[in-house]
């Protein structure tokens, strides 16, 4: 059962790496459009009124979808987490009645071993 839990914990691990990389794309992504609008002020092919604009709009939409991003992250682990929950319970059952019907099948033996016993005598 430790095994289960280790698998699970590595997948859960696994989407923490994929949030964090979509983290690191969105602030590189940020990070390069304000290069560009710094890059179109110094052209002149922007004022630099549009350019504070532009930079605070793009700040804005990677805030807003960092946030997003963290709320799909948060939503699917809970769904990981539960799925988990219910797979373990899942195998706690099927152990349980793995055990329940070993033990009717050595009643079972034990019986009939009995009864072999006595009809030899």
């Amino acid at each position: 059962m430790a095994d289960n839990n280790n698998i699970l914990d590595g997948f859960g691990e696994g989407l923490h790496k994929v949030f964090l990389a979509g983290v690191g794309a969105l602030a590189t992504t940020s990070e390069k459009g304000k290069a560009l609008v710094n890059e179109l002020v110094q052209k002149g092919e922007l004022t630099v009124e549009q350019g504070k604009q532009l930079n605070a709009e793009l700040s804005r939409k990677a805030a807003a979808a960092k946030e997003e991003a963290k709320k799909n992250a948060s939503a699917m682990m809970s769904n990981v987490a539960d799925a988990a929950e219910g797979l373990k319970e899942t195998a706690k059952g099927a152990v349980n009645e793995a055990k329940s019907r070993a033990a009717d099948a050595k009643d079972a033996k034990e019986a009939n071993e009995t009864k072999a016993a006595d009809a030899e005598k």
